[in-house]
Parts: C-alpha cells; structure tokens; sequence
C-alpha cells in the first residue's frame, strides 16, 4: 500500500494538515472510497459511464 507522507515544517501542523489533505486527494482515496461504500453491477456502471461520456461531448462542442 502507498502511504501518503508529508513534514511538518517548523511546527506548522495547519499547513502540513492543507498539504496533506492535497496528496491524499490527489492519490484518489476519497473517490476510490465513494465509489466502492456501494456495488454496481456491471451494467449499471457501463451505462452510467456512456451517460458521462455524452455529457462531456456535448460539453466539449465546438459549434
């Protein structure tokens, strides 16, 4: 498992928590753990994945 570290610098336990906060984000813990607290079955998640692609392309239109 990849383990998230950051160092607090001077004793600032604000900035090291906001920067912290940043890594664990950018890793993709919180959207892994919203995904995963429930099951989809496979055809659920297909079909919510075509809806989201057809959004973006309607969204990234040129006219």
């Amino acid at each position: 498992m990849n383990s998230n570290k950051v160092v607090v610098k001077d004793g600032d336990i604000d900035k090291a928590l906001r920067r912290f906060k940043v890594v664990v984000a950018k890793s993709g813990v919180p959207s892994e753990i919203k995904k995963r607290k429930h099951y989809e079955k496979p055809g659920v998640k297909k079909r919510e994945e075509k809806k989201k692609n057809t959004r973006n392309s309607k969204k990234n239109r040129n006219y």
